[in-house]
């Protein structure tokens, strides 16, 4: 097991404010073997729902989960959603003698659950996958080929990796979405999910898709809120603002894992990847969500205007706009997108991130940061930027 420090400082600090603490992402990747750490550390019940033992348990829920004290931890909470409105006066109660560790997989029937019914009782704690920190930033290539699920990152072998990969994609396809009242055929969506994998790292265009496919797009549609609410698709909303520029308005499309984008494309090896015309996608959408994984995106963008002018990443941190761009380079230079998107958006910096060594002054604000570097530098820019 790889540890991670600093989800559960996170989820303990979270605990000790709020009487939920809400833990969500897809599935393997981690969630049940936080819980269990963090309930180590306390007197706690556990309840996996996945479990016939524990659905026969709560049979009669209130009388159950009302007597317990200490910490309740109920995992895969999507399978009762009749929970949520009983969580909600268990929360209510004072002085509070239990606190409730919730997992699910993230779906929207989970999100929806915490928005309407503990709305203002559930702190959010959102899951993703292993990051640089946790793995050693010598290790990128490694977690950029694999991707950030600890099965996959951890794999013995290549053939063991691609196995884990073909699994996956069948549980979700084949028992989540069907678990989840989803009828649509798992054919459908993994020719669906294929296809956005050509399309990774772009804005958004549903009207080809739709032809293809032989659908409508508000379905398209359907199928991409059905991926992205299970944190497996991100859907980078574009920043747009009053320059007097016509600007992009759709968003960008990423598969999440830079592991599964690997496997959706049949890539059976990282040589490959280097032949592949989407290495250069691959590489922004890895390192697009390292980034996110430091600043969070709450407050992410791309920007585009139909002139050329474009930034891969916008994100509002430390109350200023910071911008990235994703380069598969080892020497890239400044551009004159670069330049406008500094005047236009009024970046406070500018952060070109690549996979080599060499971190270097860019121009004035610009820098180049080596992957290698990257947690250093924003753990340096966070106190640079202190008012």
């Amino acid at each position: 097991m790889i540890p991670r420090p600093g989800y559960l400082a996170t989820i303990r600090r979270r605990l000790e404010s709020s009487p939920i603490v809400s833990l969500l992402g897809p599935r393997q990747v981690g969630k049940t073997t936080l819980a269990k750490a963090v309930a180590a550390d306390t007197p706690s019940h556990y309840f996996d729902l996945e479990q016939p033992q524990a659905l026969e348990r709560l049979r009669e829920p209130w009388s159950v989960l009302e007597a317990l004290r200490g910490l309740v931890v109920i995992d895969e909470i999507q399978r009762m959603p009749q929970l949520f409105p009983l969580l909600r006066v268990l929360a209510d109660r004072r002085p509070l003698p239990a606190r409730f560790l919730i997992l699910g997989s993230a779906s929207p029937g989970v999100v929806r659950g915490v928005s309407e019914s503990l709305a203002g009782r559930a702190a959010l704690v959102d899951l993703g996958g292993l990051n640089l920190k946790e793995v050693a930033a010598g290790n990128f290539r490694r977690l950029w080929w694999r991707g950030g699920f600890p099965p996959a990152y951890l794999a013995q072998n290549e053939r063991d990796w691609a196995e884990w990969q073909t699994d996956f994609i069948r549980l979700v396809l084949e028992r989540d979405l069907p678990q989840m009242g989803v009828s649509i055929p798992a054919v459908t969506l993994l020719r669906f999910w294929r296809m956005v994998a050509h399309c990774h790292g772009a804005v958004w265009k549903s009207s080809e898709p739709a032809r293809s496919m032989g659908v409508a797009e508000t379905t398209l549609k359907r199928y991409l809120d059905l991926l992205s609410g299970m944190y497996l698709l991100r859907l980078l909303p574009p920043w747009f603002e009053n320059l007097g520029k016509r600007q992009v308005k759709a968003p960008k499309v990423y598969i999440r894992d830079s592991g599964m984008l690997h496997g959706l494309l049949h890539l059976a090896e990282p040589q490959r990847l280097e032949e592949h015309p989407k290495l250069g996608a691959s590489w922004e959408g890895f390192a697009l969500e390292q980034v996110l994984q430091i600043t969070g995106d709450r407050e992410a963008f791309f920007w585009a205007t139909h002139g050329g002018a474009e930034l891969d990443l916008m994100v509002f941190w430390q109350g200023r706009r910071i911008g990235f761009e994703f380069k598969f380079s080892d020497a890239p230079s400044i551009t004159k997108s670069m330049h406008v998107a500094m005047s236009d958006l009024k970046l406070e910096r500018l952060l070109v991130v690549v996979p080599g060594q060499e971190s270097y002054p860019l121009g004035p604000a610009m820098e180049v940061v080596s992957i290698l570097h990257l947690i250093e530098r924003m753990e340096r820019l966070a106190t640079e930027l202190k008012p």
